[in-house]
């Protein structure tokens, strides 16, 4: 606030300073500066109205200009009489919501009151004509900068919750077609104040926040965490649930204007005038909840402090038969509800759980709830996880509406599962414990879980069921894409993990499936899913009873091509074999050179006969196209004899293609060992920022430490991968725990 309230005191004395005084001669500031809210680094939007009678216009005009032009600040401007301003907004939506916003600056201000009256006249008489244009306008930015609630890189100005939006809303109410709300105003000085320290510290009209500016924006701001340090958190969770107020009451405020505009175009309405007593049609939904007007209401005499089941059968009506409660009913429930009796009820239980499988209809409906106090009141700890950033940006959503949108799309398996009720609940908590400190999120999680649960009146059972659903929600795709399939210590891990129940199991993998949809388009491929359905698969027969098959030998393709004992690649569908000589060093060349080839390693399978070693890599080309297999073999010949020039060859093609430094690139690469997780091998796992050469130098760095790679799992997601590798000590045994320190600190220097 006061950064704006100095800069606009500048801005005043300044082009004060510039106006002459002259009769019929006004200087309006109209955008940002017009509504005293300027920002460093914005231009100037001014208009320069007469009366048409001042002498030497144009002479007058550049005198104002040319001082602006010359400081370096973009200006935007015009000259016009009133008349001539006022018929611009008529035929002008934008120039129209500027000119509403504008700001007597100097001179005659004579001019500046009739030009104020009668553009909001215009305004008035024409908003619910233009409204929709005003909705299109909207719609069109929340295409180009997305929505401001959920966003890590928010534009505070275009995004939908932005700066825009809420002077969309100050505009409607300016037409008295909505109120500009008390939450709305509380939120729109985060936004703005956010906008300005961006400005200052990027000394530009910068208007999206951007990871690199969160720390310095915070630390403008004044947030600190507990160790002193910026905590762009916070600062992020404050802009995201200002956006996210901002937009639900526009959400509110079309809703609103379209069914003004919908009831005034009612046939009954014109046959008998607006004084017809005819009232608005209400609609039973369930005991004391109706339908009025496209929105949920409560009944005449529903009484919601006797009640304690009514917010919850409110909002299962209104998920049910998609429509939204009345922001009347919500303040009414949020403000004379009783606290629901712990342990629930069964049908307070049942109600929500309905309300959760009615799938994306109730994203909306426990927004709205949120919005009023009232999911919180149910389940507290929700206050945690609202707006709470997703650092990793395949993420869609910040958390909580993260598992929203899971619940919503496991809604489309409650008739595939043996428990849909368990598996809607464990959907809506399973990221639960990313709004607490204390490690593992699937751990922390697990144990809030478990207190939900019995605050629910789950049986013991179920309780456990839930708990095991949020302890264990990443165990099928972490495993399915970082561990060897055909090893049995893999399946034999997952069977552990659900203690044999097969139940347990399903349920884990709708979750997985809903979790991955809600996520985003990044963390799901025909391959992860096909690698999870095989994984579930193996895991279910191993629960009835069956072994899990021992590793696979090598096939007859692979040995015939090991028996001609020549280098040979062969390239099929998405797989690689290749046939080399075994020796130290095959391995990492062969990865080198594929990722010449622009071909990106899922994993490796190496298997030695007859003195050569025949590696089976799967792959995906990075731009759609498999290269000649005869090409490829002759860079690897070149490779293997050293004459190919290969760590220069992928210098080169890492910079000739570089990509978008994800968050954390700067963090060094950290290695994690499993003793547990593979038969006779160790597996090591290496985690950095991703690129070209990465896996070729990896492996080197193993096989200089005297390593064995068995095989080898890559998974890379957001510019981040994890690279898992089953390793063994040159004679065959798990690696000892005493070389472990020295691999790392080869691992971490390449």
């Amino acid at each position: 606030m006061g950064l704006r309230l100095d800069l606009c005191d500048a801005y005043d004395d300044w082009l004060r300073a510039l106006v002459p005084q002259t009769a019929g001669l006004a200087l309006i500031a109209v955008g940002g500066l017009g509504r005293s809210e300027p920002a460093p680094y914005s231009d100037l939007d001014l208009v320069l109205l007469h009366d048409g009678k001042v002498s030497g216009l144009r002479e007058l005009a550049d005198s104002i200009w040319y001082p602006i032009w010359d400081s370096g600040i973009a200006l935007d401007h015009s000259v016009r009489t009133v008349n001539e301003a006022v018929a611009v907004a008529k035929d002008d939506l934008k120039a129209l919501l500027g000119l509403l916003d504008a700001r007597h600056i100097a001179g005659d201000a004579a001019l500046w009151g009739p030009l104020r009256a009668r553009v909001l006249d215009v305004w008035r008489a024409t908003a619910e004509k233009r409204a929709g244009e005003l909705h299109e306008l909207s719609r069109t930015r929340w295409v180009a900068a997305g929505d401001g609630a959920f966003l890590l890189e928010p534009n505070l100005k275009d995004s939908r919750g932005g700066l825009r939006d809420a002077q969309s809303l100050h505009a409607l109410a300016a037409a008295q077609l909505v109120d500009f709300s008390a939450p709305v105003r509380a939120a729109y000085p985060v936004l703005l104040d956010a906008r300005g320290e961006l400005h200052r510290r990027t000394g530009r009209a910068e208007d999206v926040l951007r990871l690199q500016e969160h720390d310095a924006v915070a630390e403008a701001l004044g947030m600190f965490d507990d160790d002193g340090q910026p905590d762009r958190d916070s600062m992020l969770r404050s802009v995201n649930d200002a956006a996210r107020t901002v937009a639900y009451a526009l959400d509110v405020a079309w809703r609103r204007i379209e069914t003004a505009a919908r009831v005034a175009r009612s046939p009954r309405r014109r046959l008998f005038g607006s004084s017809a007593p005819t009232g608005p049609e209400r609609t039973g939904l369930a005991k004391d909840v109706v339908a009025q007007d496209g929105e949920v209401v409560l009944a005449r005499d529903a009484d919601p402090r006797a009640d304690v089941g009514l917010v919850l059968r409110a909002a299962r009506a209104a998920a049910e038969n998609d429509l939204p409660l009345s922001p009347y009913t919500l303040e009414r429930l949020a403000a004379e509800a009783p606290p629901v009796p712990v342990p629930w009820p069964a049908q307070v239980r049942d109600d929500f759980v309905s309300v959760l499988g009615a799938g994306q209809p109730a994203v909306q409906v426990l927004e709205s709830l949120d919005h009023a106090g009232l999911l919180a009141e149910l389940i507290p700890e929700w206050d945690a996880v609202r707006c709470r950033a997703q650092h990793n940006p395949v993420h869609r959503f910040t958390v909580d509406r993260h598992l929203l949108e899971t619940a919503a799309q496991a809604a489309r398996f409650t008739r595939q599962v043996a428990r849909p009720d368990l598996l809607l609940i464990g959907c809506l908590l399973h990221d639960i414990g990313k709004g607490y400190p204390g490690g593992d999120h699937s751990v922390v999680g697990a144990e809030h879980a478990q207190r939900i649960g019995q605050r629910m009146g789950l049986k013991p059972d179920d309780v456990a069921t839930v708990t095991a659903l949020t302890r264990h929600h990443l165990l099928l795709p972490d495993t399915a894409v970082r561990r060897d399939l055909d090893d049995p210590r893999t399946v034999k891990l997952v069977a552990d993990a659900v203690d044999g129940s097969g139940e347990l199991l399903d349920l884990l993998h709708a979750l997985t499936i809903a979790d991955a949809a809600a996520t985003g388009p990044a963390v799901w491929s025909d391959w992860k899913a096909g690698l999870i359905t095989e994984l579930v698969a193996r895991a279910r027969a191993v629960l009835e009873g069956e072994e899990p098959p021992a590793p696979p030998e090598i096939d007859d393709e692979a040995r015939a091509l090991a028996e001609r004992g020549q280098l040979a690649v062969e390239i099929r569908a998405d797989e690689v074999i290749v046939a080399a000589p075994d020796r130290v060093g095959v391995l990492y060349r062969t990865a080198g050179v594929l990722a010449l080839h622009s071909l990106d390693i899922r994993s490796a399978s190496i298997r030695t006969h007859a003195g050569m070693a025949v590696n089976t890599f799967l792959v995906e080309p990075r731009f759609g196209r498999l290269p000649d297999p005869a090409l490829v073999r002759s860079d690897l010949a070149r490779a293997l004899d050293g004459t190919l020039g290969l760590a220069d060859k992928l210098r080169e093609k890492e910079n000739a293609y570089a990509r978008r430094v994800p968050a954390g690139a700067h963090l060094p690469p950290a290695v994690h060992w499993f003793d547990d997780e593979a038969t006779d091998a160790t597996v090591v796992e290496f985690r950095a920022a991703d690129a070209i050469g990465l896996l070729c130098r990896v492996t080197a760095a193993l096989e200089r430490c005297g390593l064995d790679v068995r095989s080898a799992l890559v998974s890379s997601m957001a510019g981040v991968v994890v690279d898992a590798f089953y390793v063994t000590t040159r004679n065959g045994m798990p690696v000892p725990r005493a070389d472990r320190a020295e691999i790392e600190a080869e691992l971490v220097r390449i």
